[in-house]
């Protein structure tokens, strides 16, 4: 006896919006996070546009699944201690400003408790836009060296050392050293 052959394709709106819900995620914070358009999310979730690979790629890594997981339509039992794999964690790339920011919080934190892994090339730098107010950010240097600006005010990092600065201003991080340095980056959103 043969096996049927499904006909239509996985509903991976449904199962989109199931993880997105189940992590407390708004379209927009899923948006940010995966860099892909809130408009294009709003659409897959209605399943009125299919996603590429490459935004299925995108999708699953910031909702910290595997594709396969997010083709399907099953409810995958969850693990008393849920492992990911270096490939999992979702990456911000600023290439042309030369630093890469690895999200290692969980997406449902995403908008209140943010926390990150920061590398800057030598000379890279992290320039970032007043964020909402009242936010702040703890930055504590593990490798290198980096100096922190917050308008205007200049302050180099030690080794070891944290940095803990208002976020809801013009504010810079950057590598001053001839090495690669590298830091964890805890953002409060209040």
């Amino acid at each position: 006896m043969k096996k049927a052959v499904a006909n239509t394709p996985p509903e991976v709106g449904a199962t989109l919006q199931r993880m997105r819900l189940e992590r407390g995620l708004t379209l927009e914070d899923l948006s940010r996070t995966a860099g892909v358009s809130k408009s294009m999310l709003s659409q897959i979730e209605r399943e009125k546009a299919n996603p590429t690979i490459a935004v299925t790629w995108r999708l699953a890594n910031a909702l910290g699944v595997n594709i396969a997981e997010l083709l399907s339509a099953e409810v995958r039992k969850v693990d008393a201690i849920r492992m990911l794999e270096p490939h999992e964690t979702p990456t911000l790339p600023g290439g042309h400003s030369g630093y890469v920011l690895r999200i290692l919080g969980p997406m449902e934190l995403a908008g209140k408790y943010e926390w990150y892994e920061l590398t800057l090339a030598p000379a890279g730098e992290l320039v970032s836009s007043p964020h909402d107010p009242g936010a702040t950010e703890h930055l504590t240097l593990l490798h290198g060296s980096m100096e922190v600006e917050v308008d205007g005010v200049k302050k180099k990092l030690k080794l070891g050392g944290t940095a803990r600065y208002e976020a809801d201003k013009n504010h810079a991080i950057r590598n001053i050293g001839k090495t690669e340095a590298r830091a964890l980056m805890v953002v409060i959103h209040r």
